[in-house]
């Protein structure tokens, strides 16, 4: 690349929300790592484990999918900046709280608290960097964004076998403000600095369901992702469990399970980023991992070996095939006008994470009929019919100018 173009990439915007992203991913999935040691803590007995560690996740889910809707509205009602100081310092004081927790009560209610500020990190995000930066670096640089963010992750993991999940979650709540500081040096987007001069509807979450075309687009966008978060709410989350029925020999913990999938997940984000540029589509890249996360589901589901290093590398496989998380929020940013946009962007990946919610549902209805590997397998195959489906009924957006509204 071009220095001028190595610098663009490189920008403040970018840089900024890739830690952001990295700070997100971080105290997001550090519940599903320290979910049995913290639990064990809370005085939860082992056969309680799964049953209060699925409650405590759809609760966490379900502030990620109101908050999902507040941060939306308001970062194109307010401005992408707004978003970005308030979700952060929302969930960085939610964590440190979270370490003082003597009750399961007592963690539900600060997960959900946690989960409605960790909503609005990574759309406004991405929105402010696809109005920031020229169309032919887009895919780049949400690709870079998701490879840097994805390994907070790998982070959350290291951090919880060094310290005690208290101070895990203390790291993580000082990181985001720590990371407050670094965004004050952030401008804001001049496409949406334009649109306030106008006098057009902003962030109108209701318009999505007025108009068929945005309803399709929206509901479309929402779905592309389910796969991604059946992954890592299910398979990945309860990986000791799978490991257990699967007949993995040696132990298997959560955090390594998360370690593994998101160094998949990172190396997967760069790749379908840099590739949906290369060959100047996003729906075909798309497809293509869609291919692969049930190719990987299958491959985990129904190992070739038991050993734990086969397991390790399902899940990277996982990680690998789940690579087009930033590409689909980057497709979502990309399909709707400036007035909606930020709405969109922060809610469609807050919607799929909170469709984690009606998955643990099933999953828990359905392995007491077939088992906790066969329902696994049916939930899979049909997140993935659902988002070939979506899929195909959304545009392609590649190469498209952002600037423009969407207007009744």
């Amino acid at each position: 690349m071009e220095r001028k173009t190595l610098s663009q990439l490189f920008s403040l915007p970018v840089i900024v929300a890739a830690l952001g992203y990295f700070v997100d991913i971080y105290d997001l999935l550090l519940f599903s790592i320290v979910r049995r040691p913290s639990l064990i803590a809370l005085g939860v007995s082992e056969d309680q484990l799964l049953v209060k560690g699925e409650f405590l996740l759809q609760v966490q889910m379900t502030g990620l999918l109101i908050g999902g809707i507040i941060w939306g509205v308001m970062g194109d009602k307010r401005g992408r900046l707004s978003v970005l100081f308030g979700s952060i310092l929302l969930y960085s004081v939610a964590n440190i709280a979270n370490g003082f927790v003597t009750s399961v009560p007592q963690y539900a209610a600060l997960r959900f608290v946690a989960g409605v500020g960790l909503a609005g990190e990574l759309g406004a995000g991405i929105t402010l960097v696809s109005e920031t930066l020229p169309t032919h670096l887009r895919g780049y640089a949400t690709g870079l964004i998701a490879g840097i963010g994805l390994l907070g992750a790998v982070f959350a993991n290291f951090i919880s076998k060094i310290f005690d999940w208290q101070f895990a979650y203390f790291i993580g709540g000082g990181l985001g403000l720590v990371l407050l500081v670094a965004r004050v040096s952030v401008f804001e987007s001049g496409i949406f600095l334009t649109l306030k001069t106008k006098s057009v509807s902003r962030g109108n979450f209701f318009q999505l369901f007025t108009n068929w075309s945005r309803f399709k687009r929206f509901m479309g966008c929402i779905f592309i992702g389910l796969p991604i978060w059946y992954s890592v709410g299910i398979l990945v989350t309860f990986s000791p469990e799978f490991a257990k029925n699967l007949k993995i020999t040696g132990d298997i913990g959560a955090g390594d399970a998360v370690m593994y999938t998101y160094i998949g997940g990172a190396i997967g984000d760069l790749t379908s980023g840099f590739a949906s540029q290369f060959f100047g589509s996003r729906k075909k890249i798309v497809g293509l991992f869609m291919f692969l996360t049930l190719l990987s589901i299958i491959l985990y589901l129904f190992p070739l070996a038991n050993t734990p290093g086969y397991f390790y590398t399902a899940c990277f496989g996982i990680g690998f095939g789940m690579g087009y998380w930033a590409l689909f929020v980057t497709i979502a940013a990309e399909q709707f006008g400036t007035n909606l946009r930020s709405t969109v962007a922060t809610t469609v990946p807050n919607f799929i994470r909170g469709t984690v919610v009606p998955l643990t549902l099933a999953f828990k209805y359905l392995r007491g009929e077939l088992g906790i590997i066969n329902s696994a397998l049916v939930i899979g195959i049909f997140t993935i019919i659902v988002a070939v489906v979506a899929l195909r009924s959304i545009d392609e957006t590649y190469g498209r100018d952002l600037n423009f509204e969407e207007i009744d």
